[in-house]
């Protein structure tokens, strides 16, 4: 039986202990230990190939884990069963680097697809929760655009909105900036870290822009040599 939501509060948004992650069953990473709480904003650094992709991955039952302990928002991540991965995933919002919008739909409609795919019936409701998501990143006059039509920072302030609408304990993001130039770059940092701040939305940011880790300095997590080293640890 899951935890209840009260105890869920108490306990770490992300644990994980000795943690081995295989792709192909050739491990890609092992003895992961990391221990996110509320509000915590955490980078994720390392080479091509050093396994940041299936780490992410794996905090949203997307990428088995081989072995270890990994609680993810009050889920057992490492015995879940399949019927539960949905209920953790509307807990988690999800960034991607090249957006990952439905390009034939709106803004609003690709909003919508979300909320009503996450069990929201109301109109009214599901009205006013985009609404107040689109003003909450910046774009509120681009609900009936096509993707296909806004710039690219504005397609990635679709992909937070996206991540952000159902209210999530945890936002991962898989190098957010890494399609944008350096000024627009810097917008959807300022963003990310303004969403931590205001909502204390525990946030792990997977990245190779260290001019942005300069800029908005934080933990850093560095995937390295097989194994994850925390700068907190």
């Amino acid at each position: 039986m899951e935890n209840t939501e009260k105890e869920m509060a108490q306990e770490p948004v992300v644990e994980l202990e000795n943690v081995v992650i295989s792709y192909d069953d050739d491990p890609v990473l092992k003895d992961v230990n990391l221990r996110l709480g509320k509000g915590d904003f955490v980078y994720l650094i390392g080479k091509s190939g050093a396994g940041k992709t299936s780490l992410l991955r794996s905090l949203y039952a997307d990428q088995p884990i081989e072995s270890g302990v990994a609680r993810v928002c009050g889920f057992d991540v490492v015995n879940i069963k399949r019927r539960h991965v949905p209920r953790l995933r509307r807990k988690i919002g999800i960034v991607f680097q090249n957006f990952r919008l439905l390009p034939d739909r709106s803004v609003y409609s690709n909003l919508e697809f979300v909320l009503r795919a996450t069990g929201w019936k109301k109109r009214n409701e599901i009205q006013n929760q985009i609404v107040k998501t689109l003003e909450a990143v910046g774009i509120a006059g681009k609900a009936d655009v096509l993707p296909t039509r806004l710039s690219e920072g504005e397609q990635q302030r679709v992909g937070i909105a996206r991540a952000i609408i159902n209210s999530p304990q945890l936002i991962l993001a898989d190098e957010p900036t890494g399609n944008l130039d350096p000024v627009t770059s810097a917008e959807i940092m300022q963003l990310l870290v303004d969403i931590n701040k205001n909502t204390g939305t525990t946030m792990m940011i997977s990245t190779h822009d260290f001019m942005m880790i300069d800029r908005f300095p934080a933990r850093v997590a560095v995937c390295e040599d097989g194994t994850l080293r925390d700068t907190e640890s």
